[in-house]
């Protein structure tokens, strides 16, 4: 049996106080088509990851009034540098280089084109963009103008919120902002633990309890892809493992087979 359902597959909708209490609409940004029908309007973008990003941007560009909460530090680096995909750059120099140098090297190139995040409200982790990403899976974001924005003050960035109310959100540092709008950008989830009736493949986070890149394979057949948090280099990594292990496989059985048929000896008589 193999898995498609990735680590992605369920949103992540968090309990925050008040929230039912809202009166405006209230989506997660797997539900947002366009800022269109919000031009015009006040909108709360939980979430600073390259959803919350995107989202506000498009808000802004739909004449909308988006704020985007940074409650957690996060990455952000250019879309391209001297031309080339920064992941493209990034896997092409891991293969001279180490991973704590790459990720240092990214942060400065970030630095000057991007300049210091912080200054604007996006505090960067202690901890690499690649390392971040191989060890929690955190994905950094990569901007493809919303920083723009938020320099000009298009985009606000707000803390994180204490609670809501009728048509209005209260920061965690004492602010009240009037909103008609929330657009949850709070991530996805991996839903294996509700349809998987087994204990010792994954764990109850809906990953292999084997690290990377040993969580592609349990027992009896079942097989796991997309559940490296390393992207797409993660899933292909798997999927080229599994396809061995099955042409393996099938080829062991062939083999088992050839050696029960019984072999047929043909007589000839002359008479």
């Amino acid at each position: 049996m193999i898995s498609f359902s990735g680590e992605n597959a369920e949103r992540v909708v968090p309990e925050i106080e008040g929230l039912n209490e809202f009166s405006g609409e209230v989506l997660h940004a797997c539900e947002y088509k366009s800022g269109e029908k919000f031009t015009g309007k006040r909108v709360l973008v939980v979430g600073c990851g390259n959803s919350g990003m995107e989202v506000s941007l498009d808000l802004c560009n739909h004449n909308a009034k988006p704020s985007m909460v940074a409650r957690s530090s996060i990455h952000v680096l250019p879309r391209e540098i001297l031309g080339k995909s920064t992941f493209e750059l990034a896997m092409l120099m891991m293969k001279w280089l180490p991973l704590w140098l790459v990720d240092k090297i990214l942060l400065i190139l970030a630095w000057f084109i991007l300049g210091n995040t912080e200054n604007y409200g996006l505090k960067r982790p202690s901890t690499g963009p690649l390392e971040l990403k191989n060890t929690q899976g955190k994905t950094p974001v990569l901007d493809v103008g919303a920083l723009q924005k938020i320099r000009s003050g298009q985009i606000a960035v707000v803390p994180g919120i204490k609670r809501f109310s009728c048509g209005m959100a209260e920061l965690v540092n004492g602010e009240k902002l009037e909103i008609d709008s929330v657009v949850l950008a709070t991530g996805y989830r991996s839903n294996v633990p509700y349809w998987l009736q087994e204990s010792e493949f994954f764990s109850k986070n809906g990953f292999p309890k084997a690290p990377f890149p040993h969580g592609w394979k349990g027992k009896d057949g079942l097989y796991a892809v997309g559940f490296t948090r390393r992207g797409l280099s993660g899933a292909s990594s798997d999927a080229m493992k599994i396809a061995q292990d099955i042409g393996k496989v099938y080829k062991e059985d062939l083999k088992q087979k050839k050696q029960k048929v019984p072999t047929h000896r043909r007589c000839i008589s002359q008479f």
